[in-house]
Formats: structure tokens, sequence, C-alpha cells
């Protein structure tokens, strides 16, 4: 938890709905200056509701919102000159070229003429589009569009950066150059709250993080005590011929304490349930030859943070990666 003399954000009790669906209930949390901030959570968890709640876009039907000492609960805007927030659809303007749409960014947050436009090219310089400055923004490659997006959030260099889904959707070259950009806005003093999809870029990126599931917040905790709860697990991922789910009731069956789980017909997970390590050479010599079936490959796997998701929050990893399949193809959250 953030020393209280430090906190930027707090928010207590925040609730709202929307028509019959409670789309957030009682969320509690605070988070620190200068913190990189992690949200996560499935599609329809709330995460885009309570950024809307938290930049002004929506009232809250219950709760109370401080932002850098500023209690935005009955006031949406009393903040809005510290934050910048991207969205995760542009709202940039198509048909204005990168650099207009940056001084435009500008323009409305009262820079003078001469600070935004230095403003602008400094910022198109630092994330690669100085080439691209006099283009349209509507012929952007959606990596482009990203980077432009996440700079007009910071043209007003604002204390707090709101980045909602920030690399869903785009090729995976962009989305390295944007997590790098957010790790050094991070690293430079402004404190991020970061929604998305991806539990790997969460935690690569974020100190600290909150599972949301159905408008709820089911934990908050750092990284590094969430990958702590994974240590002394031992994991093999098995490619086997077909059948995965058959052959693991028989593991299960024959190997007392092993707990197996099919990844997909094709595939299968054996963790040990002691302290041991999954001993490789019994189960393949069970499978091939007790069960018929052949087995294409065996490695150990790391646990990892979505290990740690799937167990607190009951949610599938592999929904979450339907979900940006979806988002991928046009769907929201």
């Amino acid at each position: 938890m953030p020393g209280i003399g430090n906190v930027i954000i707090d928010v207590q009790g925040l609730a709202k709905r929307f028509g019959e669906v409670q789309a957030v209930v009682g969320v509690d949390f605070a988070v620190s200056r200068g913190e990189l901030f992690g949200f996560l959570g499935p599609n329809g968890a709330g995460k885009t509701t309570t950024i809307n709640m938290l930049t002004g876009l929506a009232r809250p039907d219950g709760g109370t919102i401080r932002i850098a000492g500023l209690d935005c609960t009955g006031n949406p805007k009393a903040a809005q000159h510290l934050m910048g927030v991207v969205p995760d659809e542009s709202n940039l303007y198509p048909e204005l070229s990168g650099f207009d749409n940056l001084c435009f960014c500008g323009a409305l947050y009262g820079m003078a003429r001469g600070d935004r436009e230095a403003r602008a090219r400094n910022l198109l310089a630092q994330f690669g589009l100085t080439d691209a400055a006099a283009r349209r923004f509507g012929g952007y490659s959606k990596g482009m569009k990203r980077k432009l997006t996440i700079a007009a959030g910071i043209m007003h260099e604002p204390q707090i950066l709101f980045l909602d889904e920030p690399t869903t959707g785009i090729d995976v070259a962009s989305a390295r150059q944007i997590r790098q950009l957010i790790a050094s806005l991070n690293q430079s003093g402004t404190t991020i709250f970061l929604t998305t999809h991806y539990i790997e870029e969460a935690e690569r990126l974020c100190g600290r993080i909150a599972f949301i599931v159905k408008g709820r917040i089911v934990r908050t905790d750092t990284v590094e005590s969430l990958m702590q709860e994974t240590e002394g697990r031992h994991v093999v991922q098995f490619a086997v011929s077909g059948g995965a789910a058959a052959l693991c009731e028989a593991l299960g069956s024959a190997f007392p304490g092993l707990r197996c789980t099919p990844v997909s017909d094709q595939a299968l997970l054996a963790e040990s349930g002691s302290s041991e390590p999954v001993r490789i050479g019994p189960l393949v010599r069970f499978i091939e030859e007790e069960r018929g079936a052949e087995v294409t490959e065996a490695r150990r796997m790391r646990p990892s943070l979505e290990d740690v998701f799937v167990r607190i929050t009951g949610v599938e990893a592999t929904a979450m990666k339907v979900e940006r399949e979806e988002k991928k193809a046009g769907g929201g959250t």
C-alpha cells in the first residue's frame, strides 16, 4: 500500500451502474506518485468504466475520488489539467497531420503557440515520427497512430497518464517500442495507470497490479509478491499426438500427486504436487508405452504472472487471448 503522503490517486468505494448492469462495485485502491500501476482483468470487468470515472468522463454512482489531493467526486474536472488520457481507440483527427494534431491538443491545454510547436516537434522526434509529421493522421499505420495518440496525451506534460490498452491490435515491433516509451515516461517521473489484456505486458512494466473481475477488485499487490507465489512450482508442458484430456485422466490415476490439465487436444500441463520436480522420463514412457500416444515435445515451464492471474481470478488466460483477438478485429472492452 502506498504511503499516505505519497498518494496521487485515492479511490474509495467507487461504484457505477448502467441500467441493470453493475459495472463497478465498491472499488478501493491507491496509487503512489511516480508509480506504474496496472489494472488487469477480462473483457467487461470494469477497467474502462473505472478510467472514465477517474478522468471525469463518467460520474460515479457512489464512492470518492481524490487526485493529487483534489476531491474529484463532485467536480470531475477538478484535476483534469494534471492528467493525460490515451483511450483504447484514437481520438485524434484523421484529416489533420501528425504535427497539427499535437499542436491542436496543446492549444486545448492553453499552451502558447511557440511552446506547443516546439513540444510537438520534440515529441515527434522522441516517438520516431518526424518523417511522418506532415502526413495526414488517417494514413498512419496502427502502430504509428498509437504512438501519436500517446504523444498527444502527454503534450501538456501531465503528472498522471491513463493508458487504456495501449498495445492492443498493433504489430509486435510497434508494441515493443510503445512499451519502451511507457517505461521511459515512468522513469522520468510520470505516474502511469495502465489497463491491459496482456498479462505478460503488465508483468514486464508494472510495479503493482490490481486484478478486477466483474467490477470488483479481487487482489492488489506488487508484481514481486505475486510472483513469489509461483516459487517452488514445477510444471512441464507435453505436446502429444492427441487425446490430451484422456491422457490427463490416466496420468492422474497412475501418478498420485501429479496435477494434469489439458491445454488442447494435443497439449497438456503436468504439475508436481510436491517440491520435487516433475520426472519427465516416466511420464513419457507411460504416455507412449501404456497409452499408445506419441510425445512430440516436453519442456519445463517457467511459472508466470499468468498462472497467478488464473488462480486468483478464476479467468482462464485463453479467454484473455480470445478477447485480444476480438479487439484486433474491432471488438470493444
